[in-house]
C-alpha cells in the first residue's frame, strides 16, 4: 500500500506529541505507526485519506508542542493491522530538548480532588506538564533515559501510559503516591504528608524552608512577615536586592500588583517565570494585607510568580488545618556566588545554615535550572535571565549553516550556547563565575548539554578577557578557541535573535568589558557584521580607579570624571557629598600613578557616577542597585511631569569633535544644576533623555559614512527601559530600523548566543583565530 511518512521537527517530544497523532489516526481509520527519532516524529500513515491528520498537526497540535517544519513523502509499504506507537530510535539531525513544564490546570484539579487516585500527590503530572530537560539523560525522550526511570510504574499508571484515551498516555514521567518519588524532611523520619505538613507549618511560623523543586533548591519564608524576610537578608547577606515572591493565585497576584493582559497571560502559562510587575498604591486603610516592606525596597515592582511544580501548591494548600500565608518568598537556594543547589549533599553543605528545615525529594535532577525573570516592554517579555520554562529552546538563523560550536559565555550572568548547523541552543542560567563552584556546574552542564544534543564541537568560542574563568575553562576542552570581544558579542546576540545578519551599527551599552586595546570598554558604538567589527566611537573616556571597588562604589567613578572635568572638581565632589577631602586625594594620587587605575568607557560605571552625584546611590550592594535606582527616580519624574524639562546641553554641545558622547561634560552639568537645587529625579530623567540624545547623534553620523540605517541595541545597560524606550523611539523618528532584544537578555546572560554565531561563521570560513 501507499504510505505517507512524515516527518515533525520542532518541540515535539515530551509534550504528548505521540500519544496526539495515535488519537488522530485511530479517530480518522488511519493505521500505520508513530516514533521519537531524537531528531524528529516519524508518523507512518496508510488510509483512504491521510489529510484528517494533516488538518490536527496544521491547526490542532499538543498545547505545548512547537511544530517548525512538516516533511513528507508517499512510499510502498506492506499494510499495517492498527496503529501503534513504537519504540524511539535515534536518527542523526537537529534536536529539541523541550523546557520543563509548569503544572497544568487539569492536573491541578485533580491535585485537589478528594476522590482523584493522585490527590495530594507532589509529582502529579502528564503528557501536557511536568520535568522534562530537568530529569534528562539523553535523547529521545523516553522514560528510562530519564531520572524517572527509577521508579516502576504500578500497574493502574502502566494502563494509563499505555491507554490511547488517557491523558498519560506515554507521559514518561508519569506516578502517583503509590509508585512514584516521595518527599521528605532531610536529617529526620519525616516522609509524604507528615514531611509537607512539618514544612508547611515552619512557614506559618515565621521560619526558613528550603525546598527541593524541578530545577533545584529554593529558600522559602513569609512574604508577609517582616521580620522573616529580614532575618532571610542578614542571613544570606543581602541587604538589599529584591526577593522574588510566589503567590497562591492570580487572585493574590491582583491585590498586590498591576497585572496587564499580556502579562497574565505569561504569568498563568505553562512557562511561569518570575515577572517583574508594579507594586499597587495601597493606603494605611486599605483592607489588603501588606506585604513585608523589605522584599524589594525602594522598588517600584516586585519579581512575582505563581506555582509551578505540585508540592509548591502543596505548600499553600493541604489538608492539615494549617494557614500558610498568600504569598511566600521564593528565592534561589544557593550560597552567595554558588549556583542553585541541586542535590541533598549541596543544600547541606550551602544552605543547611539558612533553613530551618530542608524538604526534598528522591527524584534525581540531572541538569540545574533556576527560574527565569523576565521584564514586558511594549507589551512583550524584554528577558532579564532565560532558565526554566524557555531553555534550551533554540533561536534558528537563516541559510544552511553548517558545524558545531561551544560557546562558553561570559564571567557574569553565565550562559553557555551550544550551536549546531542552524541552530543556536542557549543554556539555563549558570550563575556568576567568581565561585570555583559555578565553574564546575558549568563544566557538568556544558557535559550533559553536549549529551542531550549530540553535539560533538570542533570549535571553542569565549570572551577575550585573559582573566576570566570562562576563558579558562575554554582552554581546557581540547579544542580550538577563539576569543569574541564582549561588547561585539552582546551585538552579535541581538542580532542573531532577530535572525538579521547584515551590517549593523551595533550600541553595546554595558558594565565592563575587555576592549582590544587594552582598556575597559562600555560604551560603545561598534560597525558590525558577522565576520567582524569596527569601533566607530564611544562614551567619553575616563580613569576608573579601585580595581573591583569602582564597579560597587559609584561615588569613586563621579570623583574621578568630576576631578577631571573641572578645575574645581574637588570642591564639587566635597560639596555633593562625595567624599572626604581624603578620599578625593586618594582617588587622585592613583589617577595621576596610575595605582589600580584603567582607563574606562563602560557605560554602567557612567549610570553609577549620575545616581551617586544625584544623591541617590553613593554605592551598590547588589550588581545594578545604584543605576536601577537612579532609572526610578527617573521614571517617577517623567509619570508625574509633563515633558518639559528644559535644556541641560545644546545640540552642539552633544558630541566631541572627533564624534565621542559629551558624558563627562553631562555628568558636570549635572552636579552643578543639583547643586544649585534642582530636583534630582528631574535631573535622573535629564540624564537619560540627554544620553539617548548622543546615541542618536553619533547613530545618524556614522550612518552617513557608512550607509548602515539598521541599529542593534545590546548590554546590560539596556535593561533599563526608559533609556531602552528614549532611544529607540529617537532612532526610529530618524528613519533607523532598530533591534533590541525580547526573549534573550540584554546583559551578560545573552553574549553566549552571540559568541556562538560568530563561531559558526568563522568555523565555517576556516577562521581560526582573532577577535
Amino acid at each position: 500500500m501507499k504510505t505517507c511518512i512524515i516527518r515533525v521537527y520542532g518541540i515535539v517530544q515530551g509534550v504528548g506529541f505521540r500519544p496526539f497523532v495515535s488519537r488522530t489516526c485511530l479517530k480518522a481509520g488511519i493505521k500505520g505507526t508513530v516514533a521519537n527519532k531524537g531528531s524528529y516524529v516519524e508518523i507512518h500513515a496508510q488510509g483512504d485519506t491521510v489529510e484528517p491528520l494533516f488538518e490536527a498537526l496544521r491547526h490542532t497540535p499538543p498545547k505545548r508542542s512547537v511544530i517548525l517544519e512538516i516533511i513528507s513523502k508517499y512510499e510502498d509499504e506492506d499494510p499495517f493491522d492498527a496503529f501503534t506507537i513504537i519504540e524511539s530510535e535515534k536518527d542523526p539531525g537537529a534536536i529539541f530538548v523541550s523546557p520543563d513544564i509548569a503544572i497544568c490546570e487539569e492536573c491541578g484539579k485533580e491535585l485537589f480532588s478528594p476522590t482523584d487516585r493522585r490527590y495530594l500527590h507532589p509529582f502529579i503530572n502528564c503528557t501536557n506538564c511536568g520535568p522534562r530537560l530537568t530529569i534528562l539523560d539523553s535523547m529521545p525522550y523516553d522514560r528510562i533515559r530519564t531520572s524517572m526511570g527509577e521508579f516502576k510504574m504500578c500497574p493502574t499508571c502502566h494502563s494509563e501510559y499505555t491507554t490511547p484515551s488517557s491523558r498519560r498516555y506515554d507521559a514518561q514521567p508519569v506516578c502517583c503516591n503509590e509508585c512514584g518519588p516521595e518527599v521528605y524532611v532531610v536529617g529526620t523520619n519525616l516522609k509524604g504528608s507528615d514531611a509537607i505538613t512539618a514544612a508547611r507549618k515552619a512557614l506559618t511560623e515565621g521560619k526558613i524552608v528550603a525546598v527541593k523543586g524541578i530545577g533545584g533548591f529554593h529558600l522559602a519564608c513569609d512574604a508577609t512577615g517582616e521580620e522573616a524576610v529580614r532575618r532571610l537578608r542578614m542571613l544570606k547577606n543581602r541587604p538589599m536586592k529584591p526577593f522574588a515572591v510566589m503567590m497562591n493565585s492570580f487572585e493574590t497576584v491582583t491585590k498586590y500588583c498591576e497585572v496587564s493582559g499580556e502579562q497574565k497571560e505569561l504569568l498563568c502559562g505553562h512557562q511561569k517565570p518570575i515577572i517583574l510587575l508594579r507594586k499597587k498604591k495601597t493606603s494605611p486603610e486599605s483592607s489588603v494585607p501588606s506585604l513585608a516592606p523589605s522584599l524589594a525596597p525602594d522598588n517600584p515592582t516586585l519579581g512575582v510568580m505563581l506555582p509551578y511544580a505540585p508540592v509548591q501548591l502543596l505548600l499553600f494548600h493541604y489538608n492539615d488545618g494549617l494557614e500558610v500565608p498568600e504569598a511566600l518568598v521564593m528565592t534561589s537556594g544557593n550560597a552567595s556566588g554558588a549556583p542553585i543547589c541541586r542535590t541533598d549533599e549541596d543544600a547541606l553543605n550551602e544552605i543547611n545554615d539558612y533553613a530551618d528545615l530542608i524538604l526534598s525529594n528522591n527524584r534525581t535532577i540531572r541538569l540545574r535550572c533556576d527560574d527565569t525573570v523576565t521584564d514586558f516592554y511594549e507589551g512583550k517579555p524584554y528577558m532579564i535571565r532565560r532558565s526554566r520554562g524557555f531553555a534550551p529552546l533554540p533561536t534558528m538563523i537563516s541559510g544552511d549553516r553548517k558545524g558545531c560550536v561551544l560557546a562558553i559565555g561570559g564571567e557574569l550572568k553565565n550562559t553557555f550556547c551550544i550551536a549546531k548547523d542552524s541552530l543556536l541552543y542557549p543554556s539555563a542560567y549558570i550563575g556568576d563565575m567568581e565561585d570555583i563552584r559555578s565553574v564546575e556546574a558549568l563544566r557538568q552542564s556544558i557535559s550533559r548539554m553536549e549529551t542531550l544534543l549530540e553535539a560533538k564541537p570542533s570549535l571553542a568560542v569565549c570572551d577575550l578577557h585573559p582573566l576570566y574563568h570562562t576563558t579558562e575553562v575554554a582552554g581546557t576542552l581540547g579544542l580550538p578557541v577563539l576569543k569574541v570581544q564582549h561588547h561585539y558579542a552582546h551585538i552579535l546576540s541581538c542580532m542573531a535573535e532577530n535572525n538579521y545578519l547584515g551590517e549593523v551599527i551595533g550600541v553595546s551599552y554595558d558594565g565592563t568589558g575587555y576592549g582590544t586595546d587594552g582598556t575597559i570598554w562600555g560604551g560603545e558604538l561598534l560597525q558590525c557584521d558577522v565576520h567582524g567589527f569596527k569601533r566607530l566611537s564611544s562614551i567619553a573616556p575616563f580613569l576608573q580607579s579601585g580595581g573591583d571597588l569602582s564597579a560597587k562604589e559609584g561615588w569613586r567613578i563621579a570623583v574621578s570624571i568630576l576631578r577631571d572635568a573641572s578645575e574645581t572638581g574637588k570642591d564639587l565632589s566635597l560639596r555633593l557629598g562625595l567624599c572626604s577631602e581624603f578620599e578625593f586625594d586618594m582617588i587622585a594620587n592613583m589617577a595621576t600613578h596610575t595605582i589600580n587605575t584603567v582607563k574606562s568607557t563602560s557605560a554602567g560605571r557612567l549610570f553609577d557616577a549620575a545616581s551617586a552625584i544625584l544623591g541617590i546611590r553613593k554605592s551598590s550592594t547588589f550588581e545594578g542597585e545604584a543605576s536601577t535606582s537612579l532609572m526610578f527616580a527617573a521614571m517617577k519624574y517623567s509619570e508625574e511631569n509633563a515633558e518639559d524639562y528644559g535644556e541641560l546641553i545644546r545640540e552642539e554641545e552633544l558630541l566631541l569633535p572627533d564624534g565621542t558622547a559629551n558624558t563627562n561634560f553631562l555628568l558636570l552639568r549635572i552636579a552643578g544644576k543639583f547643586l544649585a537645587g534642582e530636583d534630582s529625579h528631574k535631573l535622573a530623567y535629564r540624564f537619560h533623555d540627554i544620553l539617548s540624545r548622543m546615541i542618536t547623534k553619533q547613530c545618524v553620523i556614522y550612518s552617513e559614512k557608512t550607509t548602515i540605517r539598521t541599529v542593534a541595541l545590546s548590554g546590560g545597560v539596556f535593561q533599563n527601559k526608559l533609556l531602552l524606550d528614549l532611544t529607540l523611539r529617537r532612532l526610529e523618528a530618524s528613519g533607523f530600523t532598530v533591534l533590541h532584544h525580547c526573549l534573550i537578555p540584554p546583559n551578560d546572560g545573552g553574549i553566549a548566543l552571540g559568541q556562538a554565531l560568530y563561531g559558526l561563521y568563522a568555523l565555517e570560513n576556516q577562521i581560526t583565530s582573532g577577535t
